[in-house]
């Protein structure tokens, strides 16, 4: 949408924003929180809930994109008509699990792929009150990605929920522990240390851009079909629930993080699985582009933080991919998972050592400097499809969550438009 003459001081729409919301590439954020109880909510307890609650958190929320003459994006403020956003589709009555599952499903996969319209603000909540297998009712947000990174709007969702047991009590997370460093290290293994970087460094860049450039790309397998426009195609959801004690005893046994355990068992998982659906697929060419956050903190951060003025650790998307070769499978892992994990850690551990995701960086700044954010957002799409998989998380509360009185069995997201076959394994790690 085009503007005129600005009337008031707009703010501009962040580069990352500005290559996920392109001609080349648009990319969204779905949340699905799973209701214990049957969904009792009124058209007027969401709306003020949505007005009270929702729309404070950020003012992207209540603003729209717009270009001026210069053809520079911006966020307009605009009045926001919760019934707009806000929809709670109606099945027959009367049916079996399946059928509303089937149905759920249905609708998701709809959702997914329907743009956002462009005079309204780019997010959505979809109420379904039917019972599924999983649960007795849906609540579904979807949410423009250039709105901000997973971490700004997950934690912009979590801070609408309340503690089950209190909701007097604020939630509570985890905290990451940040590894020691070998205070012994000398300037004689220091020295290779920087040596081997940058060689990853610059070996990982020009693969990069060869992935990206289409002059190297993943096989294809069960899990990529290769084909153009794949985002435009239905989507079947799938979930699977990890016992976050049992991850633990993984990652005390093997000494690695939780991070490592659950990016193992997902990559194990996806090789059974092609090796499943044809035979010899477990070894074909395959690569996750894993999103990390690039704030440089640990552990969980409040929405109120990132909204502080001069905040160290700003709203908005501050993410990158790093592509990760998943490691091929071999007989004898199918049998011991824990090498398959171990293998896992070795590659991601490797590429940890490498900087490639600052060269990168600078690089497609450079890329936006001379050549604008579409060309970016079609590199950026290039680079996703040809690999074949989206890995993420995102560190959850230790206690159970309600919204609105309803305690919350379930929380799972899913990056939703990029244009990979099989894709958006993301996890939220805590307690539903």
């Amino acid at each position: 949408m085009e503007i005129g003459e600005e009337s008031v001081v707009l703010e501009p729409v962040s580069p990352v924003g500005q290559y996920l919301g392109s001609s080349f590439l648009s990319l969204s954020i779905i949340a699905v929180l799973e209701s214990e109880i049957p969904i009792a909510i009124d058209d007027s307890q969401v709306f003020s809930l949505v007005r009270d609650v929702f729309l404070p958190i950020n003012p992207r929320f209540s603003s729209i994109m717009v270009v001026n003459k210069k053809g520079e994006k911006q966020w307009k403020k605009v009045e926001v008509k919760p019934k707009d956003h806000i929809k709670s589709p109606i099945f027959s009555t009367g049916n079996s699990t399946k059928f509303y599952d089937d149905s759920f499903n249905e609708y998701i996969s709809t959702i997914i792929m329907e743009k956002f319209p462009e005079n309204r603000p780019l997010w959505e909540i979809h109420i379904i009150k039917y019972p599924t297998k999983q649960a007795a009712g849906n609540i579904i947000f979807k949410l423009h990605h250039c709105l901000g990174d997973g971490f700004s709007l997950m934690g912009a969702l979590l801070s609408c929920l309340k503690r089950a047991d209190n909701p007097s009590i604020p939630l509570t997370f985890p905290t990451a522990q940040i590894h020691s460093v070998n205070s012994h290290r000398t300037r004689f293994n220091i020295v290779p240390k920087i040596i081997s970087s940058m060689y990853y460094t610059i070996s990982d860049f020009w693969s990069a851009i060869a992935v990206r450039s289409g002059l190297v790309e993943d096989d294809i397998s069960p899990i990529r079909s290769g084909h153009s426009g794949v985002e435009f195609l239905p989507t079947s959801l799938v979930t699977m629930s990890f016992s976050l004690d049992s991850v633990k005893q993984i990652k005390a046994k093997l000494g690695v993080t939780i991070n490592d355990v659950v990016t193992g068992a997902i990559f194990l998982g996806i090789r059974l699985y092609m090796e499943a659906m044809s035979k010899g697929s477990g070894k074909a060419r395959a690569t996750s582009c894993v999103m990390l956050n690039t704030r440089m903190f640990r552990g969980y951060k409040s929405v109120g933080e990132m909204l502080k003025p001069n905040a160290k650790l700003p709203w908005g998307n501050h993410f990158t991919f790093l592509s990760i070769s998943v490691p091929s499978l071999n007989g004898s892992e199918a049998d011991d998972p824990l090498q398959f994990v171990r293998k896992a850690r070795k590659i991601i551990q490797r590429k940890r050592s490498s900087l490639v995701i600052f060269l990168t960086s600078k690089y497609l700044g450079l890329v936006r400097k001379f050549k604008g954010s579409e060309v970016v957002s079609k590199y950026i799409h290039g680079s996703l499809k040809n690999t074949s998989l989206i890995t993420t998380n995102i560190m959850g509360p230790i206690e159970q969550m309600a919204l609105a009185n309803h305690s919350i069995s379930g929380f799972y997201f899913l990056v939703a438009g990029p244009p990979q076959s099989h894709d958006r394994s993301s996890n939220l790690y805590g307690k539903a």
